[in-house]
């Protein structure tokens, strides 16, 4: 059995965020609030992340590996906070062999309610998925439309916690490409050990209702958030293990790691 080769940019991102989570911080007021709100999806700041996910075995598929890179974009506007993003995966193809490419652009805009309290946000509003992929494999040729709910309690300076839940369903696109008819549900929770250091889970369960498939991990981790100026730098690594799941080619482990920026005006 022949070694499994992990991507130069995986690696790379470990490293990064290995080196943050450890480096030195500081404890003061207003880093404390800012590691409150670090990881939450509708801080009212425009942001940057980029995340990876390297899958270390799939469900019937054998020593078979993939890895998928995201960019995101979020802009706050008119009281909304609107969310770009665009996957870059390897995919296995079943022969032994990989694919890379570039995935479905998917694109979010959620309607911030008054919580009456800044601590506490809740979104709601429409997405829709772009058949954008450059590869067959790394892309369904379908247009999807759905809605995504998302709420973030930041009250405790310990631990925060909240949840994303995304529908999108295909409505047009290629008709030789099947349908898609897909329900995500994300658990998030964190808790702040001081001067920045934080622990932290944030899986993805992912639902394929067209095809009456699943998979339902569990994430634990650890990150540091580090101010610097007007940007909000916040690095992590996170240890993700499926424990329930139907249907070939479902993650059975992941290594999710990433950099969020987050800019103050």
């Amino acid at each position: 059995m022949g070694r499994r080769r992990v991507p130069v940019a995986t690696l790379a991102l470990v490293a990064l965020a290995t080196v943050a989570v450890f480096a030195p911080g500081t404890a003061g007021a207003d880093d404390a609030e800012a590691a409150a709100q670090a990881n939450n999806p509708l801080a009212d700041f425009r942001a940057f992340n980029v995340h990876n996910y390297y899958i270390g075995s799939l469900s019937e598929l054998g020593d078979a590996t993939a890895n998928t890179a995201w960019m995101r974009y979020a802009q706050p506007m008119f009281g909304s906070l609107f969310r770009l993003s665009l996957p870059i995966s390897r995919v296995p193809t079943g022969a032994g062999t990989t694919v890379s490419g570039l995935g479905d652009l998917n694109a979010f805009l959620a309607y911030l309610v008054d919580t009456g309290n800044p601590a506490l946000s809740f979104g709601v509003g429409p997405q829709l998925t772009l058949p954008t992929a450059s590869e067959t494999e790394t892309g369904t040729e379908k247009w999807q439309g759905g809605a995504a709910v998302v709420i973030f309690d930041a009250r405790s300076p310990t631990v925060q916690y909240g949840g994303l839940i995304t529908w999108q369903a295909s409505f047009a696109g290629e008709d030789t490409r099947a349908d898609t008819n897909l329900l995500a549900v994300q658990p998030f929770y964190f808790f702040q050990a001081g001067a920045g250091l934080y622990f932290r889970g944030a899986p993805i369960w992912v639902f394929d209702l067209e095809n009456d498939r699943y998979h339902v991990p569990l994430g634990l981790g650890v990150g540091k958030v580090i101010p610097a100026g007007n940007i909000i730098y916040n690095c992590f690594v996170e240890t993700q293990y499926t424990i329930l799941d139907d249907g070939a080619g479902q993650p059975e482990t992941q290594l999710f790691l990433g950099v969020n920026m987050q800019f103050k005006t």
